[in-house]
């Protein structure tokens, strides 16, 4: 096996999350013959490029999969998912009603019906800073500092001049109140409450945090958070013509983890990120289906003794 051979694979091992090589210590191992290797057991040869206190141990055939979470398209050679929002245009037609006569030129004129054409640009909002003590959510208000937070978050969005099609918010207090205070500054914006993005535990992070939530909570809050993601965070419909903006007020967990389900990074790293009250993440969706992250928790258009992150 070539050098390059063997660097590629183990650079394939690192990407995929395993080692495909190991250096195993051995005593060194005599020259035979003066050629370019050393003879192995079964007629292999180590190269004599490497030091010869090191043993490569035979790789495997291939990369080892990725996560079971990214379900990578056969024979793409990419980690990149472009069917993750299942809305790519080929998944979203039954081939078995294909019209045989008109064969691949109708099939054409479907895909091309399917195929989004705008582009939706997703502003997720951390709600503004709120009473920690409160014993139930309904006594879990905004502080005086939290509502200029939300003010100041109002202001920065309005401040972008763009024609904001709708605020979907999270039904609990803290998130209800922010988005209240925001929508004065986006007057005629619809507001819709939902229950998924209401906070929670959406995966047990790794590295694991002793202090965390139990299992159950896990595998409750997890499920609904998923499907918040399936049901907001995806390419523009077939028929939206124009691009659009919209506004979610919701929750760190629920963000953290919405941004790491977007870029197909894993999502058990949500809690290695990290947001502040009222802060703005833009996430843009392409036509393509295509994701790019804009900004992340932006917080710089507030003033340094108003930033809080409780």
């Amino acid at each position: 096996m070539s050098v390059r051979r063997a660097l590629a694979l183990a650079a394939c091992g690192l990407a995929g999350g395993s080692v495909l090589l190991s250096a195993v210590v051995v005593g060194k191992q005599p020259a035979r013959g003066g050629g370019d290797s050393e003879p192995r057991p079964g007629g292999s040869a180590v190269p004599s490029a490497v030091p010869p206190s090191l043993l490569l141990l035979p790789p495997t055939a291939s990369c080892p999969p990725t996560a079971g979470w990214i379900e990578r398209p056969a024979g793409s050679g990419s980690y990149w998912d472009s069917n993750w929002d299942r809305r790519e245009p080929l998944a979203l037609i039954n081939l078995k009603k294909k019209n045989e006569e008109t064969g691949e030129e109708e099939l054409a004129s479907r895909l091309d019906h399917c195929k989004a054409k705008a582009t939706r640009h997703i502003f997720l909002i951390r709600h503004s800073q709120y009473h920690l003590d409160g014993r139930a959510d309904k006594d879990r208000t905004l502080t005086p500092l939290g509502r200029e937070q939300a003010e100041l978050t109002g202001r920065r969005l309005a401040s972008l001049g763009l024609k904001f099609d709708q605020i979907i918010h999270s039904s609990m207090t803290r998130a209800t109140e922010t988005t209240e205070i925001i929508s004065k500054h986006l007057p005629g914006v619809k507001k819709i409450s939902t229950d998924l993005l209401r906070e929670g535990a959406p995966i047990e992070p790794d590295p694991p945090v002793s202090h965390w939530k139990p299992e159950a909570v896990y595998y409750e809050d997890g499920a609904r958070i998923e499907a918040a993601f399936r049901n907001f965070i995806h390419r523009a419909d077939a028929k939206q013509e124009e691009d659009s903006y919209e506004i979610f007020v919701c929750h760190a967990n629920v963000i953290r983890y919405i941004v790491c389900r977007a870029l197909q990074f894993p999502p058990e790293g949500w809690l290695r990120l990290s947001l502040n009250n009222g802060s703005i993440t833009h996430l843009v969706i392409r036509p393509n289906g295509r994701v790019a992250l804009r900004t992340l928790g932006d917080t710089g258009f507030m003033p340094p003794d108003k930033i809080t992150r409780t």
